[in-house]
């Protein structure tokens, strides 16, 4: 068993990991590729990372696929990873479905080609039922295109008479959101050395912990997963609280 495996606290696990799978691209330059093959060689880190997160018990993955901004890459890179997204969906959804991981999509699905949309509608069709990890893919996502188009969401039930505006508060635009039926991201990895977030869940990653590392997503496997995993259960989660009043709650708690 790995050493990083055994340092894991099975009782403090992020119950959603979010993840910006990024370096594919310079991943594939530095072997002298061109940019598709390193998002080839990605698919096989998104198949471990998944089995990883299903094997720990990880209720929620949420993995940064296709933003909206990537629509403007070269026409035969978009076209490419097009074909390799529905290729891997057609290729995984019965695995998907043995293994007891139900997928969600968030996004502007209304962008996708129609084959694209085909063989999404499928896959989640077969994996529905499950009732395992739940593998929300990113496709045609950006958190300011979600946050307006909630935003335009909530003034239509305005204007319709179906919402007071003195009746708006957190809780209705949460509901408005793509991820309404997910609890927020505990933990979100970016790979390949960036340190932002690149308008990814801007809303939900609020008190999320981020964890930066220099390995391309290609080489991102199990192991990196746990050392993500073990720096986060060591870090002291405050929600905007100090430390001593975590600390009276947690003995009020224990006094119970």
């Amino acid at each position: 068993m790995s050493q990083l495996l055994e340092k894991i606290d099975k009782d403090n696990l992020p119950r959603h990991i979010a993840i910006i799978m990024d370096g594919n691209g310079r991943w594939a330059k530095e072997q002298g590729q061109d940019r598709l093959f390193g998002h080839f060689h990605g698919v096989e880190s998104v198949r471990n990372i998944v089995e990883g997160c299903a094997e720990l018990g990880i209720e929620y993955l949420t993995l940064y696929a296709f933003s909206t901004e990537n629509w403007d890459r070269p026409e035969y890179e978009v076209v490419g990873l097009m074909e390799l997204l529905v290729n891997t969906i057609r290729e995984e959804a019965e695995t998907l479905r043995k293994n007891n991981i139900r997928l969600h999509v968030i996004g502007d699905m209304s962008l996708l080609p129609d084959y694209a949309k085909k063989e999404l509608g499928e896959a989640l069709q077969v994996t529905k039922d499950n009732t395992g990890l739940n593998l929300v893919m990113a496709l045609s996502y950006s958190g300011r295109w979600e946050l307006l188009n909630a935003v335009k969401n909530i003034a239509h039930d305005v204007q319709e008479g179906k919402l007071k505006i003195e009746a708006i508060d957190q809780n209705t635009l949460q509901k408005f959101l793509c991820t309404s039926n997910f609890p927020d991201p505990e933990l979100m990895i970016r790979t390949s050395g960036e340190y932002r977030i690149s308008n990814f869940l801007l809303y939900q990653l609020a008190y999320a912990e981020l964890y930066f590392t220099h390995v391309r997503w290609p080489d991102f496997r199990k192991e990196n997963l746990y050392e993500a995993i073990v720096d986060y259960q060591n870090r002291e989660r405050r929600f905007g609280k100090t430390s001593d009043q975590l600390g009276q709650e947690f003995l009020r708690q224990e006094v119970r």
